[in-house]
């Protein structure tokens, strides 16, 4: 085809939509998740027609897609190391990308000084502590919630999921184990009020979202993707050009929530 056509096609503007809560969006486009993680310098060793796998260039992470085989979704698993105990992670595939890029970008960088707490991001936006056995946050629209989950000594987890009115829409699972700055980051993704943008027909049908139709030119939408790579190539030319110049701080393993910091609803 002629490069009149292209040229043309790119000047057209495209219908999508804003669907919030972003946690009911569905599951959005993959690339948003992977192409930062290779902007980020990670090995992608997947084969075409395969899932989708990538490794951190400390080899010490391991990231895999696979919507073909039974839950299906996003894998993470970590290595021991060092003080950091092994961990997993397994999100569902219908989980928004925006929500998985929350944890997923957070494994691009170091924990940071403060101690994390993974109920504040929910606190924050008005989640409210629900009493029980099991410390639980639920949103304000009660259709998303994210819990520690103790089923009995030695066996307890993080859990988080989204529903809407056709059921189960996704669940998250993170291991004790699992660095608490990235659990923090993935509540943090969860909670965000702000839309997220998806092309007409790739949302599910739901009575509990809201839809703002918007037209985007094919060059905004490459200009905003291309702006993310740009970002997570800054961060580690940073990092590369200051290594050595921070402190090392180690970040501890997911605990249960203390009730000094409880969640509650705003009031």
């Amino acid at each position: 085809m002629s490069k009149q056509f292209w040229d043309e096609r790119n000047a057209r503007p495209q219908q999508h939509y804003l669907v919030e809560p972003r946690y009911l969006a569905g599951g959005g486009d993959l690339r948003h998740v992977t192409e930062y993680l290779r902007a980020s310098g990670w090995k992608d060793l997947s084969r075409a027609g395969g899932p989708i796998v990538f490794d951190s260039p400390d080899r010490t992470v391991r990231l895999g897609f696979d919507p073909l085989v039974r839950p299906g979704g996003w894998t993470i698993r970590g290595k021991a190391s060092g003080h950091q105990e092994a961990w997993h992670a397994a999100l569902g595939h219908r989980t928004p990308v925006e929500i998985v890029a929350g944890f997923t970008d957070a494994l691009t960088r170091s924990g940071s000084a403060h101690a994390p707490n993974p109920w504040a991001p929910l606190e924050r936006q008005g989640w409210e502590a629900k009493p029980g056995p099991q410390v639980t946050a639920v949103s304000p629209d009660q259709n998303a919630w994210m819990q520690w989950h103790e089923s009995g000594a030695g066996e307890a987890h993080w859990w988080a999921s989204a529903r809407t009115e056709h059921g189960t829409a996704w669940h998250a699972v993170f291991s004790p184990t699992t660095p608490m700055h990235l659990v923090e980051a993935f509540s943090a993704a969860l909670a965000d009020p702000k839309p997220v943008m998806r092309p007409r027909g790739m949302f599910p049908p739901s009575n509990r979202i809201r839809t703002t139709s918007v037209s985007v030119l094919p060059a905004e939408l490459s200009a905003w993707q291309q702006a993310r790579i740009t970002a997570a190539r800054a961060a580690v030319w940073a990092r590369s050009n200051w290594a050595g110049a921070r402190p090392r701080t180690t970040t501890p393993a997911a605990v249960p929530y203390s009730p000094t910091g409880q969640a509650h609803a705003r009031r």
